[in-house]
């Protein structure tokens, strides 16, 4: 069937078949589907939408458009975690090397930044030398060696998703739970995974930010992804505010190694660590049940192997052998790097988070074309929390920018975007509901 048939079918609302969705990821992967024609498809996936099966067609084709990995050779358990994205979330960059200390494989198949959110692979493109596409040899022989790898997708690996997911960032499709769903699971089913734990973000920060739809695309993740025998739970998390004390490439990369090293853990990022780590050791038999998996998992942190896993892991995939040890060494540092206070003193009771993450963008430490060169220097450190006090000595954040314009501009956007009032507000769990 020609292209624009298949588009006229989903525009007019019809169902695909099968045969029309695996003919048009196969023109994506080469070449025949030109860039209009599939950012024309999302967006009628996006005001359609997909019946269920509709979207296990999509996924299963989008994760045949490449190799399929397996794991034969491996004597443990192949697990992952993937976020739905939020504003300074870099738990994978923790949660990975965790999980391998305790004896778990994890490779993990991250992406890019999405709209407002930040995306794995930018984080640890900030480390110098390190691949995140690596070929598919190194990808597999660090995963075996270390216990864990996360990078992107290879050439080879869910490449319709690759060109898909570089599209939807640009053409506002972003936000359907359908091209989600296909997208997160093309990825992680092309990984060979055995299990796998989902972290929905919900809130005014993440995608989905209403509970009703973080439940929906929870719902619809766990069902495919378990109809194609990969076990699946999902648990929806709170994005209402900055996770943790940084938001920006580099700086999360060094609050992951401040997190690994025991140093100024924030407390939110800690609890759903432990949560979507715990969940993968009990599904996968690694342990008797969560409180054993937390006391494991707090071991591994205390004695220092999970920091050993990440610094293995870099090493193997490219990165500096001692990056662990001195990362500002290695990581860029921004021209400016000065302190923004609130207009008046109070308690941080709310904050805009995805006008925050969009700030990210505007010190060039996100994108707004697929192929933009990204400042992995820039953004904030320090950032305050929900029932934080804050006044003219406790910043609500520091900021990290190049040019005292683009200083100026962030520090407008955190005074207009976070909310402060006279009396602490309550507060409230980081984890709001599970799913299996």
């Amino acid at each position: 069937m020609l292209p624009q048939e298949i588009l006229r079918k989903k525009r007019d609302g019809q169902c695909l078949s099968t045969s029309e969705i695996q003919e048009f990821i196969h023109g994506v992967v080469d070449g025949s589907i030109v860039d209009a024609q599939t950012s024309a498809l999302t967006m009628a996936i996006f005001l359609n939408g997909l019946t269920p099966k509709e979207t296990s067609d999509l996924t299963i084709a989008m994760r045949d458009s490449g190799d399929v990995l397996r794991w034969d050779d491996i004597d443990g358990p192949i697990v992952d975690k993937h976020s739905s994205g939020g504003v300074g979330d870099k738990i994978s960059l923790m949660l990975a090397p965790m999980l391998a200390a305790c004896g778990a494989y994890c490779p993990m198949i991250s992406g890019r930044g999405l709209g407002h959110t930040g995306g794995t692979l930018d984080k640890f493109d900030s480390i110098p030398g390190y691949q995140t596409s690596p070929s598919n040899e190194l990808f597999r022989n660090t995963v075996k060696t270390v216990g864990c790898a996360i990078i992107g997708q290879t050439a080879n690996l869910a490449p319709a998703d690759k060109k898909i997911y570089a599209l939807r960032d640009v053409c506002g499709t972003v936000e359907s739970i359908d091209l989600i769903t296909a997208s997160i699971l093309s990825k992680k089913l092309a990984a060979g995974l055995q299990y796998l734990v989902m972290d929905l973000k919900c809130g005014n920060g993440a995608f989905m930010d209403s509970l009703e739809n973080a439940e929906k695309l929870a719902s619809s993740i766990v069902a495919v992804a378990n109809a194609s025998n990969t076990k699946t739970t999902a648990v929806i998390t709170d994005m209402n505010q900055v996770l943790g004390h940084n938001v920006g490439n580099a700086l999360e990369v060094a609050e992951a190694l401040d997190f690994l090293k025991g140093n100024h853990v924030d407390s939110r990022t800690y609890e759903i660590t432990l949560e979507l780590c715990s969940e993968l050791l009990v599904a996968s038999s690694l342990s008797a049940d969560k409180d054993a998996a937390k006391n494991r998992l707090k071991q591994v942190l205390e004695n220092g192997q999970a920091l050993e896993k990440f610094a293995a892991m870099v090493a193997s995939l490219g990165g500096p052998g001692d990056f662990c040890d001195d990362p500002w060494r290695y990581l860029p540092r921004a021209a400016i790097i000065r302190p923004v206070f609130a207009s008046t003193p109070g308690y941080v009771c709310g904050m805009n988070t995805r006008a925050i993450g969009l700030s990210l963008i505007d010190l060039n430490g996100g994108r707004t074309t697929p192929d933009q060169k990204l400042d992995y220097a820039t953004g904030y450190s320090e950032f305050c929390q929900i029932g934080d006090y804050v006044d003219s000595s406790v910043p609500l954040a520091v900021i990290h920018a190049q040019t005292e314009d683009q200083y100026q501009a962030a520090a407008e956007q955190l005074r207009r975007n976070i909310t402060i009032q006279a009396t602490k507000p309550a507060l409230t769990s980081c984890i709001i509901k599970k799913i299996s």
